[in-house]
Formats: structure tokens, C-alpha cells, sequence
């Protein structure tokens, strides 16, 4: 059983005020923001829509500059024309996709475009006023790029202006001379520009800011969006010929429609034990086991890589490897190994390196036992063949003095690079861990009696070391947190933890959606009790988003009735499929021992080479490969009786079986463990 508390968290808007120079236009907006504002104090529902429509207006102010003369192959006025002004008309549909509290977006407007303006009055050699004005007009196709720097509602747009003339007409009027008031004005001449350019490519840059007309409790969403864009002259010369380019400062708003997605469920359809709060983006979630697993006695199958790893510059076996003398050999028996294992087996384990720092020890006792048995060892160095075959012989020497393994069984090759090497053609980070992994000694057989069951190839592993021990705190113990919708809520989330003395623990903070946490860790020895959550949000817009709740704990307590088995599976470096014998492994060997009714738990870990996000995917990949493999043959022989948990800690050294200090744990690393549970 378990008690769940799902926060749905209050959320809070923070509107910044903008000082343009259209005032009462912006006073306007205000007041109708407000006033939608004091009515949104309802329970939302529905998250921000990715997708708007809608359209937008705006005045285009135009400035021309430049010279013009020759108006059309009938008409050369006396004198050029220069600087003028207008404004024109903007209007046109359009399309937004920006994800809620994300950074980057686009936007798409195809409309009409309005250049119209009038030149500046000229006098002519007889001293006569002449005028000339153009409603020149484009289609214009904007795409643009949204970019909202503070995830806010303020945004930042640029991008390409594709315009396609449709209007090129003016009208240019000659006057009279002043000092001879009594002459006949000329008649307006109309007419169109020639040499007009039919497309133009130019661009813009612009900023805006989206304010709500309607609350987030309605699924259909409004938004009003003032914004200005500045297009400069460059590629704006209307003409092919002569001088005349256009620049324009636009300012308008745009109304945009769309329509969110329901996140919250009604009241009724909520457990029993759940506090609601009202936020559109995030559910929380805390599962505290409340009942007591039995202690679990595991039997282990560990798995023996089939690498000894060498420091730089040195071909002699490392002495972190347990190297024995004549009169340890002689009372060696490889099942002696597991006495010095701890019992403790949680957290990053040491049981593990100790057996697999007595693999040579291992190799030799198997091979006296097996006299049949062949080896070849295989060195690898980056300072080449030669200082390879030194490594391999260390350990063929080893063998030979203390074991007394006849030299013939043993082969020796030398290598520049592994045949499963880390380090990849052109790749450029982290190479000194990746080396550190490549400088080694691989042991290959085709001796069965060696290898682990259906493995064979260059990194096929020795057979594993099975071993019984007490098993503390298992996964299944763990308190649970989850925070579904941080991602896109939050920047970062923490916890602050109370028990019933004022005592406070803190965790975190964290990005991920779901964490989890031993119980042992938030109660230490305490049996029971009832413990404060403090969940702390930081919103992408710098808000803190805080709310609390009871939630009742107990700490895991043994019993002794029950046994599991745990196996691993090793993967290659940033390998995310199992080789195909492993598949054959985890079907034939690992399946039939899930006992009906049983729980199989499943967690994929990396090690610390790369990115983080990157390896907490590979670990999820690793662990879902796996889960597949057990789920498809269970399904084959008709067993639907099993229930799966898959984990994936990534790179999380605090979770990680092994430290990341030297290749070999790394190397172990790179797994998934698989703890089968049996049934209640």
C-alpha cells in the first residue's frame, strides 16, 4: 500500500509594463487585462496551447529615402524627388508554435503590406512646386523566429520578408509659380513606375508581448499580442534603377487564438487521500511504501569482465588486483572469494570489485582445475604492439610461476587498440577516461568451461561468481517523488522534509521528473512517523512555487522468509543494444528463474563518460532493451503472471553500483541489474 499526495500547484502571473510610445493604446490593453485578471481566480485546467491562429494589424511608417526622377519611360520629371514619409496599412493571418515556457518558437504571417507614402515637396527651375506620392503595396510572406529570452510572455522575433508587388501606381502634380498667381494649374498626372522589381527578399527583427484576454480554466485561450518591427532599407529599393529604398518601423497587435489541453481532473475522480491544488503544468506525487518486505537473502550471478586494465606507462599488473604468493595459491579455491564479501549491499557496492580484483586468482584456479582449457591474452596499448605483448606477459607469467599453468596453454597477441574498443575514429571528448578503458588485457577462450553460459567473442565474459548475502533497503523500499509536468513548469524543484521533531532534510534540486530516495535516508533509524513535504518550485519566470503535506512513513524492517536473485547484463561503451548471445542468456538462463507472481525490478545505469541527459536516455534505453527481451519470452511461454519496474539513474554517482574511479568500474558501469522478487 502507499499514500499519494497530488499537489497541483497555484499558479502566478507577474505582468511587466511597457513603456511604448502609443500610450493610450497600451493603457487600454491594461485595463482590459486586469480586469480579465481579477476573474481568473478559478480552477485552471488546461495548459497553454503550443499552436495559435489568428491575425494581425498594424501601421506600416514608411521612410523613403534616396532619389527618384525618371517615373516610367514617358515621363522624366525636371527634378528628383528625395526624402518622404507615409504610413500604410498592414494586415494579414497568422500562425505561432511556441511550447509553453520554452525559449524558442516560430511564427509565419502572410498578408497585406501597404508602402504608400508621399515624397517631399520639390521646386522645380520655374520655381514651381511639384508633389509626388505612390501607394505602392506588397503580399508579403514573414516566417520568423520566436525567441522568448525569459521564457515570459515577452518575446523577441527575426527572420526573412518575401514581398510580391501589387501596387505601383502614382500621382505627380506640378503647381504654379507663386509670383504668377493667374496661371492654370497643370492636371495631376497618373500613372505606374516602371522598372518596378516584382519580388523583393528582405528582413526584420521585432518584439512583442503576449497578453491573456481569457483564463487557462477555458480550453479555447485569447491572447492579444502588441508588438513593433523595424525592416531597414536593405534589399527594399523598390525600383531597378535610380537611388529609392524604403525602411519601416511597424506597430500593431495581432489576436491569436488556441486551444489547450485538459490536465486536471475533476474532484470526484480523485483517491480518497489527495489534496488538490490548482497549477495548469504539474502533478506531484509522493509514494510512501507503508507496508514491510521481508528481508531478502539475494543470490547473486556476477558476471566477470574479461578485462585486466594496466596504468599508463606501465606493462606490470596493477597492484589494486589481488596478486598472491606461492603458499595463498595453494589454499586458494575460488568460492573463497565471497568471505570476505560485506553484507551490506546497498548503495555502490564493494562486494563486486573484490571478486573482480581476483580474476587472474579466479583464471588460474579454473584452469588448474580444467587442464584442457586454453587462453590467449590479448594486449592493447597506445604505445603499441610491443608494449602490449609486455602487459600479456605479466599475466601469462603470473599464471605460469604461481599456478603453475603450463605456457602453452597461454597464447599472447599485441594490439594498438582493443578489437571493442571505447575510444571511436574522430571522437574528441573525454579521450583520457576512454584510453584509460583501451589500455588493457583481454583474456578470450573458446573453452566453454571458462565463459560464461552461451558467450564466446573477444568480450564475452568469464563465468560469473555466484555469491548469497543480505540484501538491505531494495528498490521497491524507496520513497517515490514525482514531479509530472516540471519539466516544462519548472527550472528546478526541491524538497524540504520534516520530521515530527523540527528536524529538516533537504533534496535536491532537481530537473528530472521522478526521483526516488531511500527511506533509510529521510527517516536514518526512526521506525515510524509522520513526515512534512515541502515541495519548492523555481518557475522559468524566477517565481517560487512552495505547498506542504503530511505523508505518513515507515522504515523498511526485515524479516527473514524470503530470497531473490539478481544478474547483470554489461553493455559496450555508449551501446545501448545487448549482443545477441546475451539475448540467449536472459531467455534460457535468466526467465525460467522468475517465479510465478514475482516482481522483476529493472534499473540501467552509465558511467560518468559524456553528457548527463545523454546517459540518463542510454540508461533507459539499456533497461528497457532488457525488459523487452524478459517480457517477449515470458510472452512465448504464456506467462502474464509478472509485474516490471524499470529504473534509470544515468551517470548518478549517489545510485551508481560502483565508484568511477578506475576503467574497471566504469567498465561495471555500463549495466543493468536485474532483481528478481518473489512473490508475496
Amino acid at each position: 500500500m502507499s499514500t499519494s499526495i497530488i499537489y497541483k500547484l497555484e499558479s502566478q502571473i507577474t505582468w511587466f509594463p511597457n513603456a511604448l510610445t502609443v500610450k493610450k493604446f497600451f493603457i487600454a490593453v491594461f485595463m482590459v487585462t486586469g480586469m480579465q485578471y481579477a476573474v481568473s481566480a478559478q480552477q485552471v485546467q488546461y495548459l497553454k496551447p503550443s499552436w495559435w491562429f489568428g491575425a494581425a494589424s498594424a501601421a506600416n511608417i514608411n521612410f523613403y529615402r534616396g532619389s527618384t526622377q525618371q517615373l516610367n519611360s514617358s515621363l522624366t520629371i525636371p527634378v528628383a524627388f528625395h526624402d518622404g514619409t507615409g504610413a500604410g496599412l498592414y494586415l494579414a493571418p497568422l500562425i505561432e508554435f511556441h511550447k509553453p515556457n520554452t525559449v524558442f518558437g516560430a511564427m509565419l504571417q502572410v498578408g497585406y503590406d501597404s508602402r504608400k507614402s508621399k515624397f517631399e515637396q520639390v521646386n522645380t527651375v520655374c520655381n514651381c512646386p511639384a508633389d509626388l506620392s505612390t501607394k505602392l503595396s506588397y503580399i508579403t510572406v514573414e516566417p520568423s523566429i520566436r525567441i522568448a529570452p525569459f521564457k515570459s510572455n515577452f518575446y523577441l522575433y527575426g527572420g526573412p520578408r518575401l514581398a510580391f508587388n501589387m501596387n505601383k501606381s502614382f500621382v505627380y502634380q506640378l503647381g504654379i509659380n507663386p509670383a504668377f498667381p493667374l496661371q492654370t494649374p497643370t492636371d495631376a498626372v497618373k500613372g505606374d513606375f516602371d522598372n518596378v522589381n516584382k519580388t523583393l527578399v528582405s528582413m526584420q527583427v521585432g518584439a512583442g508581448y503576449d497578453i491573456p484576454l481569457s483564463n487557462q480554466s477555458k480550453q479555447t485561450q485569447v491572447v492579444l499580442s502588441p508588438f513593433v518591427s523595424f525592416q531597414p532599407y536593405f534589399g527594399q529599393s523598390p525600383r531597378s534603377i535610380e537611388t529609392w529604398n524604403i525602411t519601416t518601423v511597424r506597430a500593431g497587435a495581432a489576436l491569436k487564438f488556441g486551444s489547450g489541453h485538459k490536465i486536471a481532473a475533476p474532484l470526484a475522480e480523485l483517491p480518497a487521500a489527495t489534496a488538490i491544488i490548482n497549477e495548469p503544468n504539474v502533478v506531484f506525487t509522493v509514494d510512501a511504501p507503508q507496508n514491510i518486505p521481508a528481508q531478502r537473502m539475494v543470490r547473486e550471478i556476477f558476471p566477470v569482465r574479461n578485462y585486466v586494465f594496466f596504468n599508463a606507462g606501465s606493462a606490470a599488473i596493477p597492484d589494486r588486483y589481488v596478486l598472491l604468493n606461492k603458499s595463498e595459491v595453494k589454499s586458494f579455491k575460488e568460492d573463497q572469494v565471497q568471505l570476505s564479501v560485506p553484507k551490506n549491499l546497498s548503495g555502490r557496492s564493494e562486494r563486486q570489485m573484490i571478486i573482480y580484483y581476483n580474476i587472474l586468482n579466479i583464471l588460474g584456479d579454473r584452469m588448474g582445475k580444467n587442464p584442457s582449457t586454453t587462453i590467449n591474452l590479448v594486449g592493447s596499448s597506445e604505445e603499441g604492439v610491443e608494449d602490449g605483448k609486455a602487459m600479456a606477459t605479466s599475466i601469462k607469467k603470473y599464471l605460469t610461476d604461481l599456478f603453475e599453468i603450463d605456457g602453452k596453454r597461454i597464447t599472447i597477441e599485441g594490439r594498438n587498440k582493443p578489437k571493442i574498443p571505447s575510444e571511436q575514429p574522430g571522437g574528441t571528448n573525454e579521450l583520457v577516461l576512454l584510453r584509460e578503458g583501451d589500455r588493457r588485457v583481454s583474456i578470450e577462450s573458446s573453452s566453454s568451461v571458462l565463459l560464461m553460459e552461451f558467450q564466446n567473442g573477444p568480450g564475452a565474459p568469464l563465468k560469473p561468481v555466484e555469491f548469497v548475502a543480505v540484501q538491505e533497503a531494495p528498490l521497491d523500499s524507496y520513497v517515490s517523488f514525482n514531479a509530472a509536468g516540471s519539466k516544462d513548469a519548472f527550472s528546478s524543484w526541491k524538497m524540504e522534509i520534516t520530521d515530527d521533531k523540527g528536524s529538516i532534510k533537504n533534496f535536491g534540486p532537481y530537473t528530472e521528473e521522478k526521483i526516488s530516495i531511500p527511506g533509510k535516508a529521510i527517516m536514518g533509524i526512526t521506525p515510524a512517523g509522520n513526515y512534512k513535504v515541502t515541495m519548492i518550485g523555481l518557475t522559468k519566470t524566477g517565481q517560487t512555487v512552495k505547498k506542504e503535506s503530511i505523508v505518513p512513513m515507515v522504515l523498511w524492517t526485515p524479516s527473514k522468509d524470503k530470497e531473490g536473485m539478481r544478474y547483470s547484463v554489461i553493455f559496450e561503451f555508449n551501446k545501448s543494444k545487448t549482443i545477441e548471445l546475451y539475448e540467449t542468456y536472459l531467455t534460457n538462463i535468466v526467465t525460467p528463474k522468475i517465479p510465478a507472481g514475482g516482481t522483476v525490478i529493472i534499473h540501467g545505469h552509465t558511467d560518468i563518460i559524456g553528457d548527463e541527459a545523454y546517459n540518463k536516455n542510454l540508461s533507459t534505453e539499456r533497461a528497457n532493451e532488457v525488459k523487452s527481451i524478459i517480457e517477449k519470452s515470458l510472452a512465448k511461454t504464456g506467462r502474464t503472471d509478472v509485474k516490471f519496474e524499470t529504473l534509470s539513474f544515468g551517470e548518478d554517482e549517489k545510485l551508481s553500483p560502483f565508484e568511477n574511479k578506475f576503467p574497471e568500474e566504469r567498465f561495471y558501469n555500463r549495466t543493468v541489474i536485474i532483481d528478481i522478487i518473489p512473490g508475496k
